[in-house]
């Protein structure tokens, strides 16, 4: 019977140098997300048919994404790897309008916040779009489990 969900993530720690309490806790929030409700659904046939429920470890190594695909016992299935050159642009523009954005949340009016949050949602929308499309024909996600791995792509990529 086929369970095309995520039941675990985890994000390979050899590739993450610093985070702060902000970063922390949207690492937090897009993990929990993500498992309260997705749609994972690797393309390929699996020799035992096996369709779900999956685990997943995301890594970066050397410009390129990785995502280990695990069966529910933890057992290994697959892991994809994504070149990262179309994301540089989209994550750096989340980390500089997150900052803001935080910042907002200490400083600013309720008006101000709101509009740096919109911002802060498009380019994280932009991104998701720009994820699905990288993973068509490989993996079938919608769209909120888009944005949730994008943060913890995100996540990944800080360098202190």
């Amino acid at each position: 019977m086929a369970d095309p969900r995520i039941i675990h993530v985890s994000l390979d720690e050899r590739t993450i140098l610093w985070r702060s309490a902000d970063i922390e806790q949207e690492r937090r929030i897009a993990i929990f997300d993500l498992i309260e409700g997705n749609h994972f659904a690797p393309q390929r046939a699996y020799s035992d048919g096996y369709a779900g429920p999956y685990r997943i470890v995301l890594s970066v190594e050397d410009g390129r994404l990785g995502i280990a695909i695990k069966r529910e016992d933890d057992s290994h299935l697959e892991t994809f790897v994504l070149a990262m050159g179309r994301f540089r642009r989209p994550i750096k523009d989340y980390f500089a309008i997150c900052d803001s954005y935080y910042q907002a949340i200490r400083n600013a009016t309720p008006a101000q916040i709101e509009t740096v949050d919109m911002a802060r949602r498009g380019i994280h929308n932009e991104a998701a779009e720009l994820l699905r499309e990288r993973l068509e024909g490989k993996i079938e996600i919608d769209f909120d489990t888009a944005r949730r791995l994008f943060t913890l792509i995100c996540v990944l990529h800080i360098k202190g």
